[in-house]
Formats: C-alpha cells, sequence, structure tokens
C-alpha cells in the first residue's frame, strides 16, 4: 500500500511539474503585445484631439470625442445623453453664441486607470474664454474632473463621461 501512494504522489508532482513548464514555455512563446502603453498612447491622442477641436470650436470635431452613448455633465441644466443629443447641444450653443472664443485650455490628467475597454482618468481642467468679441475674457480656474474613456473597436478612445466638479 505504501508502494503504491509513493508512485501516486511522484506521478501526481510530475504531472503538475510537467504541466506548470509546458503551460509556462508555451505563454513565454506567444508573441506578446504592450496593450497598456498602446492603450495610454490612444488616450493621449484622444487628449490633443479633444484640446485642438475646443482650442478651434469645430463642432465636427468635438462631437466625434464621444462615445454613441456618451454623457455629458458640463452644459448647463441636465446631463446631455447619446451623440445625438452632443450635436444638438454643440450647435445650440454656437447659434446662441457666435463670436464665443476659446483662449486656453489645458488638462492635468493625474491618473489613468484601464481595465478592459474602460478606463477612469481623474485629473484638473482650466481654460479662458470669451463669450463674444467685447466681452472680457473669462477664467475658469483649475478645476478638480473625472473622465469615463471606452475603447472603441478600432483601438481609439472616446470619452463616455465627463464631470467636473
Amino acid at each position: 500500500m505504501k508502494r503504491a501512494s509513493m508512485f501516486i504522489t511522484i506521478a501526481f508532482v510530475a504531472g503538475v511539474g510537467i504541466g506548470f513548464f509546458a503551460r509556462s514555455t508555451v505563454l513565454r512563446n506567444l508573441p506578446r503585445r504592450d496593450t497598456h502603453a498602446a492603450d495610454l498612447a490612444a488616450i493621449e491622442k484622444l487628449h490633443k484631439a479633444d484640446v485642438d477641436a475646443t482650442m478651434m470650436q469645430d463642432l465636427s470635431a468635438l462631437t466625434t470625442l464621444w462615445s454613441d452613448d456618451a454623457i455629458n455633465l458640463g452644459f448647463p441644466g441636465s446631463p446631455v445623453v447619446g451623440i445625438k443629443a452632443m450635436k444638438e447641444a454643440y450647435e445650440k450653443f454656437q447659434a446662441e453664441h457666435p463670436d464665443f472664443k476659446v483662449l486656453k485650455y489645458a488638462n492635468d490628467v493625474r491618473d489613468v486607470q484601464i481595465l478592459d475597454c474602460w478606463a477612469i482618468e481623474v485629473g484638473y481642467s482650466e481654460a479662458t474664454f470669451k463669450m463674444s468679441a467685447k466681452d472680457n475674457p473669462v477664467v475658469v480656474p483649475r478645476t478638480l474632473g473625472m473622465r469615463v474613456l471606452k475603447k472603441q473597436s478600432d483601438g481609439s478612445w472616446k470619452f463616455a463621461v465627463v464631470g467636473l466638479k
């Protein structure tokens, strides 16, 4: 009986060892992609597009920054939900303020946490703008905010939820 249990124990340990080494060899030989670095680069591309579109007040470019089911808490009143509503809100704002000009817009993202196809970033925004050519510039001080990003099927990222404190 002792001999049989010793044989079973050795066979079990050998099987576990062979399985472990075989698995680690297969995983080691798989091509690896640094998806985290690629995601961070794509998120940085979104940040640049956000600043460019905001500075130019390009409605088409501003709208394409958002996922189809996005929520923007930055407009006065109720949250703007969905890409169609986002486009309408931008168009309405531009119609009401045709001379609106952004003089400065900057984001200081302090932390980005990525999980699968979602990212949460926390940081500060600040801006300076003029509602019309005759108005004095309005300075929006450094404001804490959080943005939720959604990864698109092509690997790019878009805003899903944006809110400022």
